[in-house]
């Protein structure tokens, strides 16, 4: 005759089997370090932004434009219930504005007393660099960009660290009446 084996034996000795072998997952050799941001084109720049400085991304949305302001303000959208006011950041900087419509994002900052959309050429989405790839002098940075960089990440090319913070506070940026 047989011996019946209960259940549960039998499940005891397949995990034991199972532990015997299995093979052991590889060891990571180096642990890097990474920091992450929302990557985004800006006058044909690659930039990458803080994730706290952004509160929210947006299609470009409908807007009404306004009288006597400067050119690179857009106007003035309704979202959500709040009135929020676009800033071509392109034309900010004295770009020409390149990017079709269906790729242009609005960056949307809401910080202390500063609530605004800033327009940009394209979203690249997050972004994930090595720590070890920071660097703060950036090579062939345009002028106009210098107040509002505060470093870059090597790689590919390098992506510069815009400071929305920095353009918040500037007085050019902040006088937008003609």
């Amino acid at each position: 005759m047989s011996e019946t084996i209960h259940p549960f034996d039998l499940l005891q000795q397949l995990a034991e089997r199972c532990l015997r072998m299995a093979s052991g997952l590889p060891a990571q050799q180096v642990v890097s370090e990474t920091w992450s941001g929302i990557g985004f084109r800006l006058a044909g720049q690659p930039m990458v932004a803080t994730l706290g400085e952004i509160s929210e991304i947006l299609h470009e949305p409908r807007y009404t434009a306004l009288p006597r302001v400067k050119p690179w303000v857009r106007g003035v959208a309704n979202v959500r219930g709040r009135l929020l006011p676009i800033v071509d950041l392109s034309q900010f900087f004295g770009a020409t504005v390149s990017a079709p419509r269906k790729q242009r994002r609005v960056l949307v900052l809401d910080r202390d007393d500063l609530f605004v959309g800033l327009l940009v050429d394209e979203l690249f989405g997050m972004q994930h660099f090595p720590v070890s790839s920071f660097t703060t002098s950036v090579p062939a940075l345009p002028e106009q960009f210098r107040p509002y960089v505060v470093g870059a990440y090597a790689g590919e090319q390098y992506s510069m660290i815009f400071n929305f913070r920095a353009l918040a506070r500037d007085q050019a940026f902040l006088d937008v009446a003609i």
